[in-house]
């Protein structure tokens, strides 16, 4: 059994050496990863707090172990490194839905968790100040520019709605002539009966001022016996 004093010194040593090095690199990573996820997790995207944090530290891990055994093998020092790219893209091809005459949805997100890797392998790599800035960056266009889309009114959200009423071929003609005025069409429609009332649900493409304009004119309508609004459904 080793001694306190020896293996305080035993631990102190590898920390000035290439271990310690590593372990701020990755711990430097989980940090900058752990913002990005949390502002998208803030937002309930589905690459959130974690899967970031992990994508960052993984990435910042495969650049340190690329250098590191290309140096005890004398190998290529970008070989694993260079692997990243072509993971994380599998990856983001994952995240991204295209419904049949839906709008493509997880751009954003797979967009995101590439400049995230990004970020790990420039930490990874040793290059704090270029992580912490891309990081910055990253967050201030998260932020400003969806604050920038919802108030020039540019962004076209999908919106749920639910509406009741006696009849359901009633609900549909009335649905259908409160749109009308901005060729709007239901989509994914969903219908529920009880002995009362027939529920429907659906959702309905437009900016958010668009959907303003829907809902006030669903709620004008004397056939619509209750419109709910449930929400966006959109992942971005």
């Amino acid at each position: 059994m080793y001694p306190v004093e020896s293996i305080t010194e035993m631990l102190r040593v590898e920390m000035s050496t290439v271990a310690g090095v590593a372990i701020v690199r990755l711990l430097a990573a989980a940090v900058l990863g752990g913002m990005i996820g949390l502002e998208r997790q803030i937002k309930h995207r589905p690459a959130g707090l974690r899967t970031n944090m992990f994508i960052c530290i993984g990435s910042a891990l495969f650049t340190i172990l690329s250098d590191a055994l290309a140096a005890e093998h004398t190998g290529d020092h970008t070989r694993v490194a260079a692997q990243i790219i072509a993971g994380i893209g599998f990856i983001g091809a994952g995240s991204i839905l295209h419904r049949k005459g839906e709008l493509v949805s997880g751009l954003t997100t797979a967009a995101t968790l590439f400049v995230v890797a990004s970020i790990g392998m420039a930490v990874g790599g040793g290059l704090y100040l270029t992580g912490t800035s891309a990081t910055l960056i990253i967050l201030l266009a998260l932020f400003l520019l969806g604050w920038a889309e919802r108030k020039l009114n540019l962004r076209i959200i999908q919106f749920s709605y639910e509406v009741s009423g006696l009849n359901q071929d009633d609900l549909v003609l009335e649905l259908n002539s409160v749109l009308e005025p901005w060729h709007v069409m239901v989509q994914n429609p969903r219908v529920g009966k009880t002995k009362q009332h027939v529920r429907l649900q659906f959702e309905l493409k437009g900016t958010l001022r668009q959907q303003g304009r829907y809902l006030r004119g669903m709620r004008d309508s004397a056939t619509l016996g209750s419109v709910i609004p449930l929400g966006p459904t959109e992942t971005e």
